[in-house]
């Protein structure tokens, strides 16, 4: 089909080569791609490239300026992310952003890969935000952010506001917010980290911990404790240290498990239930 639509949106900022995507009367095929619970998400292919279109037209509305400034500088520096080539505002007044394709979410792992992507991580905590010059990364209320709906789930609140508040808690450095496998794309052995739609001021404890629980949940335990042994070579976080917010990071799950509909397998719960079982902050009363 020939779909227009990169001409009707206002785009508020372009990077190079954003203009050869918008030659006139050139043929392109736009199909949408799996999309998480923000915004649809579109690959479009010319005869000379693919790239992916993002549209939050949903309940979240972040500031995409942020994020195509900070892939931009991310990028410009080899990291592992996504090329952006502009973003803007499309005719129902959605903010878009308009990125490389990068090819598919990871579904196998091995010691190597679990490295690869650890460092990746770590790689992101360590960007020095003063590179964005006068652009702000945003700091949220931790809790109020990531845990949606607490107050009607009191026994999640009292044992997280403990946790929490017995962390020592830092947003100092950037975090993804989202790091997880399907948020991570591989394409002949190179990967690109994907959905920054919850970039922000965060605590790189927490980041790891999120990923490290969704590791263990969705692959499994053994892949996990790979997956973190890095983080605890690399970083020199003490394992009491990341367990604790793995327990924060675990609190989550159970948390968007009873408001949302969470993809599952048929061993999720009991494999949770482990999780509950083995973290000392955790009990098995909260599944």
């Amino acid at each position: 089909m020939n779909d227009p639509i990169l001409r009707t949106i206002s785009w508020k900022e372009i990077g190079k080569g954003f203009q050869s995507l918008l030659v006139p009367d050139v043929p392109n095929n736009m199909i949408p791609l799996d999309s998480g619970l923000e915004a649809n998400v579109f690959k479009i292919s010319t005869p000379a490239t693919t790239f992916v279109l993002k549209v939050w037209n949903r309940d979240s509305k972040p500031d995409v300026s942020i994020q195509y400034t900070l892939l931009k500088a991310l990028y410009n520096r080899g990291m592992a992310v996504s090329r952006p080539f502009g973003w803007g505002i499309d005719e129902n007044n959605n903010q878009v952003l308009l990125t490389s394709f990068d090819g598919t979410p990871i579904n196998k792992v091995d010691k190597l890969k679990l490295t690869e992507i650890a460092n990746m991580l770590t790689e992101i905590h360590n960007f020095q935000i003063e590179i964005l010059g006068g652009k702000t990364m945003p700091r949220y209320d931790f809790i109020h952010y990531f845990f949606p709906e607490i107050d009607g789930q009191l026994d999640i609140k009292e044992l997280l506001i403990q946790l929490v508040g017995s962390s020592n808690m830092e947003q100092n450095c950037l975090i993804h917010g989202d790091y997880n496998l399907g948020n991570i794309l591989e394409s002949d052995g190179k990967y690109t980290i994907i959905d920054w739609t919850n970039v922000q001021l965060g605590d790189p404890r927490y980041d790891i911990a999120w990923s490290i629980i969704l590791i263990w949940i969705y692959v499994s335990e053994r892949h996990c404790s790979t997956y973190r042994s890095v983080f605890l070579t690399k970083n020199n976080y003490a394992r009491e240290e990341l367990e604790k917010f793995e327990a924060i990071a675990c609190l989550r799950w159970i948390l968007l498990n009873r408001i949302a509909v969470l993809p599952k397998r048929s061993n999720t719960i009991s494999t949770v239930r482990t999780i509950l079982m083995k973290n000392k902050y955790l009990n098995e009363k909260l599944l």
